[in-house]
């Protein structure tokens, strides 16, 4: 890029934010998620936009809604769009909230690649098998092994270490490369992409940014690439070779399945890491709830179906209002952009009884959506689910006096939540 043009880029980049942050300042709720100050606990904004009603009209050009009613109804009535028809998926958009409408906003799940609905369930019909309750079970022993292996390596180096870099973020990176049949995995770098996609859903904030956002996509895209030309030649038992193979006159196109591997990669870790980090978090500290899962690690599907209803991964997606309609009592012209704030729906008073207490025994945790609904239901939630299983009963099996030693640090980010770092003790 020109010297001239990062200059103009830079000084649009700087003028929105900063557009951002008066909006913010002057009271706007939905601009404040999106200060580093509200990303800790963005739970008490949530409560102030559901007082403002059934949807709330933000300065950014965007509408939130909060109620879990509300928002299932969107996330299963074609009405409502992924994207504006114009709007691309090359590179996040240069803004606030609303860049989500462009960005892969929605996280860990593969429900931006849509489109049109009809080609969104195609696309889903070519997948799904990868993801049944039988390929699950196969991938299950195999996450075992991965699970005990890093718990291993991490205790031979001492009895403290780092619950996201050590084993929340390379178990998933580990098992979806398998899946995909990615024998190099480098899970530093992996981790990179992640990251750098992950704070792109939020809006690019620099020209920095920008440019770590498009080498990350254009590293991944040649390696796809490789692969999916290598598996062509050379099919093997992987997610790959499958999508490649045709399914009765179905076939995805190359560049199709390069763009599947590049979503598979990144979501399909990013929800597994921040779902483990964020229940282990909650856990250690409640510590009656650590204890009651130590005594029975069957409890660990209630502890994770829990903490995605608590503190989801993904905390809002957008929805585009395909023609002019009612929702909650409130016009919509055509065109405009809802925000689903999940982590609010899921802690809606209407649905979940004292909905902001974290407990394990809670019989309604599965209503959540965090794993989205409808159409776009989270093709990969099996697999998160299945991971989240094996990650939480391994710890309070092998590591029962398990605690923080540390302070911890958060993603930079509003739309996926998570950790960086979680530092514990093994008590060892």
């Amino acid at each position: 890029m020109p010297n001239a043009e990062k200059l103009r880029s830079a000084a649009r980049l700087q003028y929105k934010r900063a557009v951002l942050w008066s909006h913010a300042r002057r009271g706007d709720l939905v601009c404040r998620l999106m200060l580093h100050e509200h990303l800790a606990d963005p739970y008490p904004l949530y409560e102030g936009i559901r007082a403002e009603g059934p949807v709330y009209r933000s300065r950014a050009g965007v509408q939130a809604v909060t109620a879990h009613e509300l928002c299932g109804q969107v996330l299963r009535d074609s009405a409502f769009g992924r994207r504006n028809e114009d709007a691309g998926t090359a590179e996040p958009a240069a803004d606030g909230p609303p860049a989500a409408a462009n960005a892969p906003a929605g996280g860990g799940n593969a429900s931006f690649l849509d489109g049109e609905v009809a080609d969104h369930m195609r696309w889903r019909r070519l997948v799904a098998p990868a993801f049944r309750t039988r390929k699950i079970a196969e991938y299950r022993h195999r996450t075992e092994e991965v699970a005990h292996r890093l718990l291993d390596a991490a205790l031979d180096r001492g009895g403290d270490f780092d619950l996201v870099t050590d084993f929340a973020s390379p178990l998933p990176i580990t098992v979806i490369s398998e899946l995909l049949g990615i024998t190099d995995v480098d899970v530093d770098r992996f981790a990179h992409y992640g990251l750098v996609t992950g704070r792109a859903i939020d809006g690019v904030r620099s020209v920095r940014q920008a440019t770590e956002f498009r080498e990350a996509a254009g590293e991944l895209d040649a390696m796809f690439t490789a692969l999916v030309r290598r598996r062509r030649d050379e099919p093997g038992d992987d997610l790959v070779s499958d999508l490649l193979r045709p399914q009765g006159d179905e076939r995805l196109p190359e560049q199709e399945i390069i763009g599947t591997c590049q979503l598979l990669l990144t979501a399909g870790f990013e929800t597994t890491t921040n779902l483990v980090s964020n229940a282990v978090l909650r856990l250690l500290s409640d510590r009656e709830q650590w204890e009651a899962l130590v005594a029975d690690p069957k409890l660990a599907p209630a502890v994770a179906e829990e903490s995605l209803r608590y503190d989801p991964p993904v905390q809002y997606s957008i929805r585009v209002v395909r023609d002019t309609l009612h929702l909650g009592g409130v016009t919509l012209p055509s065109g405009t952009v809802l925000m689903l704030v999940l982590g609010a729906a899921n802690r809606d008073p209407d649905v979940f009884p004292d909905p902001h207490r974290f407990d394990i025994t809670r019989p309604d945790a599965g209503q959540h959506l965090a794993f989205l609904s409808g159409a776009h239901y989270c093709v990969g939630a099996p697999l998160a689910r299945m991971e989240a299983d094996v990650a939480l009963s391994v710890l309070a099996e092998r590591l029962p006096e398990l605690r923080r030693a540390g302070r911890l640090r958060r993603r930079p980010t509003a739309a996926l939540r998570g950790l960086l770092n979680l530092p514990v003790s093994s008590g060892r």
